[in-house]
């Protein structure tokens, strides 16, 4: 016997984090913005010949990327159920991430392999022109920032985004500091050096992101949770016997969800539904489990109840 649940369009999986009011207006300024400063900084790179000043406008550029396909997949994660996707669309953020992320980590490969080579091969530099318009680009970068700061603590598809543009800012600082000493001191190296500890700093961020992405995409069990003791907790609720078959998984970023295997006794048949219910409220309030399936077994599978012989009985909510 056994109590099927079916997926339809617009259930509920557990809650979505409130949207940033605006967000969408947000993003589409910042990649307009970002545009615009890409543009001016090539040009500047170009007639300054500053390396780490191209290497920022090519960042910006990228930038500009990141945002709209974080918007893009902010919109698709929006999308409800449907018969083709049961749990929603929540997942495009991730997608959304890990390409973003991706493209950081072959930006910052990039750079390291030109500012080494700049090294081996000075060139002559404007410091002037540099200065200027990385002062220009660090006040739109800053900006920039602040416009995408309150999505990005809980998005990670708004906050590889985020790193886009906070790495932008450091780099157009260290531009600054770059020409200067270019100016007073004509320490031409300087301007690689730049560039490749703003390499660095992309490479570092994409590492510790990337794999939270992709650890979600791969359901894996969300951080912080471990298997083991999710089952002895719920093992605790009067009247389970055993629990097993025990997975846990993202459906995306911020919605959790469980499939268990429930033992109880044959006896406590008539309190399934006071068991589950007792099983779903520990899922939820320690440790924030909003979806979960519990497919019920017994003790005893061959003992009789009646006239119907004993079986799995499986509830999803």
């Amino acid at each position: 016997m056994g109590l099927h649940h079916s997926h339809t369009r617009g259930h509920s999986h557990g809650p979505a984090p409130a949207d940033t009011p605006g967000g969408d207006r947000r993003l589409v300024f910042a990649v307009a913005v970002n545009l615009l400063l890409t543009v001016a900084q090539i040009i500047g790179g170009v007639l300054s010949g500053s390396l780490a000043l191209v290497a920022d406008a090519i960042h910006n550029l990228s930038d500009a990327a990141a945002l709209a396909i974080a918007l893009i997949a902010r919109r698709i994660a929006r999308h409800p159920a449907d018969d083709n996707h049961t749990y929603g669309h929540g997942r495009a953020e991730m997608i959304g991430a890990v390409f973003n992320l991706s493209w950081l980590i072959f930006i910052g490969l990039f750079l390291i392999t030109e500012g080494i080579d700049r090294l081996l091969n000075p060139q002559p530099i404007e410091g002037w022109t540099v200065v200027v318009i990385a002062v220009i680009a660090l006040v739109i970068d800053l900006a920039t920032v602040m416009l995408t700061y309150r999505m990005a603590k809980t998005s990670m598809n708004i906050r590889a985004a985020f790193i886009h543009n906070l790495s932008d800012a450091m780099a157009s600082l260290g531009v600054i500091v770059g020409g200067t000493l270019i100016i007073f001191y004509e320490w031409l190296f300087v301007d690689a050096i730049v560039t490749i500890v703003i390499a660095v700093y992309i490479l570092g961020h994409a590492a510790i992101e990337i794999p939270k992405a992709i650890h979600i995409l791969m359901q894996g069990v969300p951080a912080g949770l471990d298997v083991t003791d999710v089952a002895a907790t719920l093992q605790d609720v009067p009247g389970v016997h055993d629990i097993h078959h025990v997975h846990i998984w993202h459906i995306d970023e911020h919605r959790r969800s469980l499939e268990a295997h429930v033992v109880i006794d044959p006896a406590d048949m008539e309190r399934m539904e006071e068991i589950k219910a007792a099983l779903k409220g520990r899922l939820s309030t320690q440790f924030k489990i909003g979806h979960s399936t519990l497919e019920f077994e017994f003790t005893n599978r061959n003992a009789p109840l009646g006239d119907a012989a004993l079986g799995d009985m499986g509830t999803d909510q």
